[in-house]
Protein backbone atom coordinates (compact mmCIF):
# COMPACT_ATOMS: atom_id res chain seq x y z
CA UNK A 1 0.00 0.00 0.00
CA UNK A 2 1.20 3.18 -1.28
CA UNK A 3 2.23 5.76 1.66
CA UNK A 4 -0.55 8.12 2.69
CA UNK A 5 1.86 10.96 3.43
CA UNK A 6 5.34 12.41 2.24
CA UNK A 7 7.19 11.44 4.61
CA UNK A 8 5.35 9.48 6.57
CA UNK A 9 3.96 11.27 9.69
CA UNK A 10 5.10 10.04 12.80
CA UNK A 11 3.34 7.12 15.40
CA UNK A 12 1.33 7.48 17.34
CA UNK A 13 -0.53 11.56 16.70
CA UNK A 14 -1.76 12.35 20.03
CA UNK A 15 -2.25 16.62 18.60
CA UNK A 16 -3.23 18.78 21.19
CA UNK A 17 -3.53 21.87 19.86
CA UNK A 18 -4.80 22.07 16.01
CA UNK A 19 -4.87 24.20 13.52
CA UNK A 20 -6.90 24.09 10.16
CA UNK A 21 -6.04 26.71 7.67
CA UNK A 22 -8.85 27.32 5.11
CA UNK A 23 -9.09 31.23 4.82
CA UNK A 24 -11.88 31.70 1.70
CA UNK A 25 -14.87 30.89 0.03
CA UNK A 26 -17.92 29.72 1.52
CA UNK A 27 -18.18 26.70 -0.39
CA UNK A 28 -14.74 25.33 0.44
CA UNK A 29 -15.37 25.86 4.19
CA UNK A 30 -18.65 24.21 4.10
CA UNK A 31 -17.43 20.80 2.29
CA UNK A 32 -13.97 20.81 5.20
CA UNK A 33 -16.69 20.80 7.90
CA UNK A 34 -16.83 16.67 7.51
CA UNK A 35 -13.15 16.69 8.04
CA UNK A 36 -13.59 19.13 11.46
CA UNK A 37 -15.99 16.79 12.67
CA UNK A 38 -13.93 13.49 12.73
CA UNK A 39 -10.99 15.36 14.28
CA UNK A 40 -12.98 15.79 16.91
CA UNK A 41 -14.03 12.28 17.28
CA UNK A 42 -10.85 11.37 16.89
CA UNK A 43 -9.70 13.94 19.32
CA UNK A 44 -12.33 14.70 22.28
CA UNK A 45 -9.66 16.76 23.97
CA UNK A 46 -7.70 18.53 21.14
CA UNK A 47 -7.65 22.29 21.16
CA UNK A 48 -9.08 23.28 17.55
CA UNK A 49 -9.27 26.41 15.94
CA UNK A 50 -9.54 27.25 12.39
CA UNK A 51 -8.06 30.59 10.55
CA UNK A 52 -10.75 31.82 8.37
CA UNK A 53 -11.72 35.26 6.35
CA UNK A 54 -14.97 37.19 7.31
CA UNK A 55 -17.14 36.07 4.59
CA UNK A 56 -17.45 32.33 5.53
CA UNK A 57 -16.75 32.93 9.19
CA UNK A 58 -20.41 32.33 10.11
CA UNK A 59 -20.55 28.83 9.19
CA UNK A 60 -18.04 28.02 12.05
CA UNK A 61 -20.16 29.71 14.66
CA UNK A 62 -20.83 27.51 18.28
CA UNK A 63 -19.73 24.33 15.93
CA UNK A 64 -19.84 21.84 18.19
CA UNK A 65 -16.39 20.45 16.67
CA UNK A 66 -14.58 23.75 16.87
CA UNK A 67 -12.99 25.98 20.15
CA UNK A 68 -11.76 28.43 18.31
CA UNK A 69 -12.02 31.07 14.92
CA UNK A 70 -9.33 33.15 14.04
CA UNK A 71 -10.24 35.68 11.70
CA UNK A 72 -8.06 36.73 9.02
CA UNK A 73 -9.37 40.37 8.13
CA UNK A 74 -7.93 41.38 4.26
CA UNK A 75 -6.69 44.70 3.76
CA UNK A 76 -4.22 45.91 1.22
CA UNK A 77 -0.83 45.48 1.82
CA UNK A 78 1.52 42.50 3.20
CA UNK A 79 2.05 44.58 6.57
CA UNK A 80 -1.59 44.26 7.64
CA UNK A 81 -0.92 40.30 7.74
CA UNK A 82 1.53 40.35 10.38
CA UNK A 83 -0.22 40.65 13.05
CA UNK A 84 -2.61 37.70 12.30
CA UNK A 85 0.68 35.73 11.93
CA UNK A 86 1.51 36.73 14.83
CA UNK A 87 -1.47 35.82 16.70
CA UNK A 88 -1.12 32.23 15.02
CA UNK A 89 2.18 31.39 16.12
CA UNK A 90 1.57 32.75 19.85
CA UNK A 91 -1.01 29.72 19.52
CA UNK A 92 1.63 27.56 19.63
CA UNK A 93 -0.09 24.76 17.86
CA UNK A 94 1.07 21.56 17.12
CA UNK A 95 -0.06 20.46 14.51
CA UNK A 96 -1.52 22.43 11.19
CA UNK A 97 -3.56 21.20 8.35
CA UNK A 98 -3.63 23.32 5.19
CA UNK A 99 -6.44 23.12 2.76
CA UNK A 100 -6.17 25.75 0.69
CA UNK A 101 -2.62 25.10 -1.27
CA UNK A 102 -1.89 28.71 -2.18
CA UNK A 103 1.08 30.63 -0.92
CA UNK A 104 -1.10 32.95 1.59
CA UNK A 105 -2.18 29.81 3.32
CA UNK A 106 1.22 28.21 3.37
CA UNK A 107 2.53 30.94 4.79
CA UNK A 108 0.45 30.93 7.95
CA UNK A 109 1.18 27.12 8.03
CA UNK A 110 4.91 27.90 8.13
CA UNK A 111 4.45 30.99 10.71
CA UNK A 112 2.62 29.09 12.71
CA UNK A 113 5.87 27.02 14.26
CA UNK A 114 3.86 24.20 14.06
CA UNK A 115 6.19 20.99 13.68
CA UNK A 116 3.46 18.78 11.96
CA UNK A 117 2.29 20.64 8.97
CA UNK A 118 0.00 19.04 6.64
CA UNK A 119 -0.85 20.22 3.27
CA UNK A 120 -2.01 18.98 -0.57
CA UNK A 121 1.08 16.87 -2.54
CA UNK A 122 2.87 19.50 -4.72
CA UNK A 123 0.65 18.16 -7.97
CA UNK A 124 -2.13 19.11 -6.53
CA UNK A 125 -0.56 22.54 -4.89
CA UNK A 126 -0.12 26.29 -5.96
CA UNK A 127 2.39 29.02 -5.99
CA UNK A 128 4.66 26.98 -4.12
CA UNK A 129 2.38 25.91 -0.98
CA UNK A 130 4.04 22.23 -0.75
CA UNK A 131 7.16 23.96 0.53
CA UNK A 132 5.17 25.75 3.45
CA UNK A 133 4.61 22.43 5.05
CA UNK A 134 6.53 19.04 6.58
CA UNK A 135 4.14 16.76 5.19
CA UNK A 136 2.14 16.29 2.33
CA UNK A 137 -0.75 13.62 1.52
CA UNK A 138 -0.70 11.35 -1.60
CA UNK A 139 -1.52 13.04 -4.60
CA UNK A 140 -5.41 13.11 -5.79
CA UNK A 141 -7.26 13.45 -8.76
CA UNK A 142 -7.87 17.10 -10.18
CA UNK A 143 -10.83 16.23 -11.27
CA UNK A 144 -12.23 14.78 -7.59
CA UNK A 145 -15.36 16.10 -5.32
CA UNK A 146 -13.65 18.61 -3.17
CA UNK A 147 -15.00 16.91 0.17
CA UNK A 148 -13.47 14.14 -0.63
CA UNK A 149 -10.05 15.94 -1.60
CA UNK A 150 -10.34 17.57 2.86
CA UNK A 151 -11.30 13.78 3.73
CA UNK A 152 -7.97 12.12 2.30
CA UNK A 153 -6.11 14.43 5.63
CA UNK A 154 -8.55 12.20 8.06
CA UNK A 155 -7.47 9.06 6.02
CA UNK A 156 -3.08 10.67 5.99
CA UNK A 157 -4.32 11.28 10.21
CA UNK A 158 -5.55 7.60 10.43
CA UNK A 159 -8.89 9.04 11.91
CA UNK A 160 -11.39 6.54 11.60
CA UNK A 161 -14.24 6.62 9.05
CA UNK A 162 -17.54 7.61 10.52
CA UNK A 163 -19.41 9.02 7.66
CA UNK A 164 -19.54 12.64 5.86
CA UNK A 165 -21.44 14.97 8.92
CA UNK A 166 -21.42 18.51 8.87
CA UNK A 167 -23.17 19.38 12.01
CA UNK A 168 -24.37 22.25 10.87
CA UNK A 169 -26.70 23.99 13.60
CA UNK A 170 -28.67 27.59 14.71
CA UNK A 171 -29.23 28.82 18.06
CA UNK A 172 -33.05 29.33 18.80
CA UNK A 173 -33.50 32.57 18.39
CA UNK A 174 -31.37 32.24 14.91
CA UNK A 175 -34.40 29.04 14.23
CA UNK A 176 -37.42 31.89 15.52
CA UNK A 177 -35.83 34.67 12.90
CA UNK A 178 -35.78 31.84 10.14
CA UNK A 179 -39.13 30.90 10.69
CA UNK A 180 -40.24 34.36 10.85
CA UNK A 181 -38.63 35.19 7.21
CA UNK A 182 -40.78 32.09 5.86
CA UNK A 183 -44.18 33.30 7.62
CA UNK A 184 -45.78 33.80 4.59
CA UNK A 185 -44.38 31.19 2.31
CA UNK A 186 -46.37 28.02 1.57
CA UNK A 187 -45.16 24.45 3.08
CA UNK A 188 -43.80 22.57 1.30
CA UNK A 189 -41.31 24.96 -0.38
CA UNK A 190 -38.60 24.62 -2.85
CA UNK A 191 -35.22 26.95 -2.01
CA UNK A 192 -33.90 28.84 -5.33
CA UNK A 193 -30.36 30.01 -5.15
CA UNK A 194 -30.15 32.57 -7.94
CA UNK A 195 -26.44 33.40 -8.71
CA UNK A 196 -22.87 33.13 -7.92
CA UNK A 197 -19.78 35.04 -7.88
CA UNK A 198 -18.82 34.10 -11.50
CA UNK A 199 -21.72 35.57 -13.92
CA UNK A 200 -20.88 32.97 -16.69
CA UNK A 201 -22.62 30.26 -14.07
CA UNK A 202 -26.01 32.33 -13.40
CA UNK A 203 -29.01 30.73 -15.28
CA UNK A 204 -31.93 33.03 -17.05
CA UNK A 205 -34.74 35.03 -15.22
CA UNK A 206 -36.95 33.62 -17.31
CA UNK A 207 -36.27 30.17 -17.57
CA UNK A 208 -36.19 30.00 -13.16
CA UNK A 209 -39.70 31.03 -13.53
CA UNK A 210 -41.09 28.56 -15.96
CA UNK A 211 -39.58 26.36 -13.33
CA UNK A 212 -41.26 28.13 -9.97
CA UNK A 213 -44.35 28.16 -11.82
CA UNK A 214 -44.50 24.80 -12.43
CA UNK A 215 -44.09 23.38 -9.58
CA UNK A 216 -46.61 25.94 -7.37
CA UNK A 217 -48.93 25.45 -9.71
CA UNK A 218 -48.41 20.94 -9.90
CA UNK A 219 -47.40 20.16 -6.04
CA UNK A 220 -48.91 23.69 -4.44
CA UNK A 221 -45.22 24.20 -3.46
CA UNK A 222 -43.91 27.62 -2.30
CA UNK A 223 -41.05 28.62 -3.82
CA UNK A 224 -38.20 31.02 -1.87
CA UNK A 225 -35.65 32.96 -4.08
CA UNK A 226 -31.98 33.64 -2.26
CA UNK A 227 -29.48 35.95 -3.22
CA UNK A 228 -27.06 39.17 -2.74
CA UNK A 229 -27.83 42.25 -3.57
CA UNK A 230 -26.35 41.63 -6.71
CA UNK A 231 -29.07 39.24 -7.39
CA UNK A 232 -32.25 41.31 -6.48
CA UNK A 233 -32.61 42.55 -10.15
CA UNK A 234 -32.84 38.89 -10.98
CA UNK A 235 -34.91 37.97 -8.06
CA UNK A 236 -37.13 40.78 -8.90
CA UNK A 237 -37.61 39.43 -13.00
CA UNK A 238 -38.42 36.21 -11.73
CA UNK A 239 -40.58 37.15 -8.83
CA UNK A 240 -43.10 39.33 -11.40
CA UNK A 241 -42.69 36.57 -14.08
CA UNK A 242 -44.78 34.06 -11.50
CA UNK A 243 -46.82 36.30 -9.72
CA UNK A 244 -47.90 34.43 -6.33
CA UNK A 245 -46.19 31.72 -4.39
CA UNK A 246 -43.28 33.28 -4.53
CA UNK A 247 -41.09 34.33 -1.52
CA UNK A 248 -38.04 37.08 -2.29
CA UNK A 249 -35.96 36.57 0.24
CA UNK A 250 -32.66 38.01 -2.35
CA UNK A 251 -29.95 40.49 -0.37
CA UNK A 252 -32.53 39.94 2.48
CA UNK A 253 -30.97 36.88 4.73
CA UNK A 254 -27.48 36.13 6.20
CA UNK A 255 -25.28 33.12 6.10
CA UNK A 256 -26.90 31.51 8.71
CA UNK A 257 -30.39 32.60 7.80
CA UNK A 258 -29.71 30.52 4.69
CA UNK A 259 -28.59 27.32 7.08
CA UNK A 260 -32.57 27.40 8.12
CA UNK A 261 -33.88 28.22 5.07
CA UNK A 262 -32.41 25.39 3.16
CA UNK A 263 -32.99 22.71 6.19
CA UNK A 264 -36.17 23.36 5.94
CA UNK A 265 -36.70 23.29 2.46
CA UNK A 266 -37.78 19.90 0.20
CA UNK A 267 -35.90 21.17 -3.24
CA UNK A 268 -33.30 23.46 -3.40
CA UNK A 269 -32.20 24.63 -7.11
CA UNK A 270 -29.35 26.45 -8.96
CA UNK A 271 -25.83 26.92 -10.14
CA UNK A 272 -22.87 25.82 -8.90
CA UNK A 273 -21.93 28.30 -5.64
CA UNK A 274 -21.29 28.37 -2.09
CA UNK A 275 -25.07 27.79 -1.28
CA UNK A 276 -25.47 25.13 -3.19
CA UNK A 277 -22.55 23.35 -1.09
CA UNK A 278 -24.56 24.49 1.86
CA UNK A 279 -27.87 23.18 0.43
CA UNK A 280 -26.03 19.61 0.28
CA UNK A 281 -24.51 20.12 3.80
CA UNK A 282 -28.42 20.41 5.43
CA UNK A 283 -29.45 17.35 3.71
CA UNK A 284 -31.74 18.59 1.56
CA UNK A 285 -31.83 17.25 -2.53
CA UNK A 286 -30.03 19.81 -4.73
CA UNK A 287 -30.81 20.42 -8.47
CA UNK A 288 -27.32 21.75 -9.41
CA UNK A 289 -26.80 23.57 -12.67
CA UNK A 290 -23.59 23.63 -14.59
CA UNK A 291 -21.74 24.84 -17.43
CA UNK A 292 -18.92 27.14 -17.02
CA UNK A 293 -16.95 24.73 -14.52
CA UNK A 294 -17.41 21.16 -13.63
CA UNK A 295 -19.48 18.94 -11.42
CA UNK A 296 -16.58 16.45 -11.58
CA UNK A 297 -14.42 18.51 -8.92
CA UNK A 298 -17.52 20.83 -7.18
CA UNK A 299 -20.90 18.45 -7.57
CA UNK A 300 -23.14 18.99 -4.23
CA UNK A 301 -22.26 16.01 -1.71
CA UNK A 302 -24.97 13.50 -1.39
CA UNK A 303 -26.93 15.41 -4.67
CA UNK A 304 -24.57 13.94 -7.67
CA UNK A 305 -27.17 12.39 -9.15
CA UNK A 306 -29.17 15.59 -9.63
CA UNK A 307 -26.58 17.54 -11.70
CA UNK A 308 -27.80 18.78 -15.00
CA UNK A 309 -24.76 20.77 -17.09
CA UNK A 310 -24.99 22.65 -20.51
CA UNK A 311 -23.78 20.78 -23.25
CA UNK A 312 -21.85 23.42 -25.05
CA UNK A 313 -18.22 22.55 -26.56
CA UNK A 314 -16.25 25.25 -25.09
CA UNK A 315 -17.28 23.80 -21.46
CA UNK A 316 -16.43 23.28 -18.76
CA UNK A 317 -14.28 26.90 -19.95
CA UNK A 318 -13.13 28.22 -15.98
CA UNK A 319 -14.04 31.49 -17.44
CA UNK A 320 -15.87 34.21 -14.65
CA UNK A 321 -17.61 36.17 -17.34
CA UNK A 322 -19.03 34.63 -20.59
CA UNK A 323 -18.52 36.80 -23.94
CA UNK A 324 -20.71 34.17 -25.95
CA UNK A 325 -24.07 34.81 -24.18
CA UNK A 326 -23.50 30.95 -21.96
CA UNK A 327 -24.33 29.00 -24.69
CA UNK A 328 -23.86 26.32 -22.09
CA UNK A 329 -26.78 27.92 -19.47
CA UNK A 330 -29.01 28.37 -22.25
CA UNK A 331 -28.72 24.52 -23.26
CA UNK A 332 -30.02 23.66 -20.14
CA UNK A 333 -34.06 23.68 -20.54
CA UNK A 334 -36.14 23.99 -17.79
CA UNK A 335 -38.12 20.56 -19.03
CA UNK A 336 -35.50 19.18 -18.14
CA UNK A 337 -34.71 20.58 -14.87
CA UNK A 338 -38.45 19.81 -13.85
CA UNK A 339 -38.31 16.33 -15.08
CA UNK A 340 -35.71 15.91 -12.10
CA UNK A 341 -37.31 17.76 -10.07
CA UNK A 342 -40.33 15.37 -10.15
CA UNK A 343 -38.47 12.50 -9.62
CA UNK A 344 -37.30 13.91 -6.52
CA UNK A 345 -40.44 14.47 -5.47
CA UNK A 346 -42.52 11.44 -6.92
CA UNK A 347 -39.98 9.64 -5.20
CA UNK A 348 -41.00 10.83 -1.68
CA UNK A 349 -44.47 10.14 -2.27
CA UNK A 350 -43.82 6.99 -3.62
CA UNK A 351 -42.36 6.22 0.15
CA UNK A 352 -45.88 7.00 1.43
CA UNK A 353 -45.11 10.38 3.26
CA UNK A 354 -46.22 12.51 0.24
CA UNK A 355 -44.91 16.04 -0.67
CA UNK A 356 -43.56 17.42 2.77
CA UNK A 357 -42.34 20.56 4.59
CA UNK A 358 -39.15 19.89 6.86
Amino acid sequence: MPPLTVPPLPSPLAPQRILIVLLGAIGDVTRALPLLTRLRRAYPKAHIAWAVEPAAAPLLDDHPALNEVLLYRRTRGSLAFLPFLRDIRRRRFDLVLDLQRHAKSGLVSRWSGAPLRLGFHRKNSKEGNWLFNTHTIAPVPDFSLKLGQYLKFADALGLPDDGVHFDLRLRKEEEQQVEARLAETARPFAAFFLGSRWSSRFWFPQATAEVARTLIQEYGMGVVLLGGQSEAAFAQEVSKAVGGGVTNLSGQTTLRDLIGIFTRARLALGPDSGPMHLAAATGTPVISLWGATSPMRSAPWGSEALVLQGPAACSPCYVRHCRIGRACMQRIRPEQVLEVARKVLEEERGQGSGVRGR
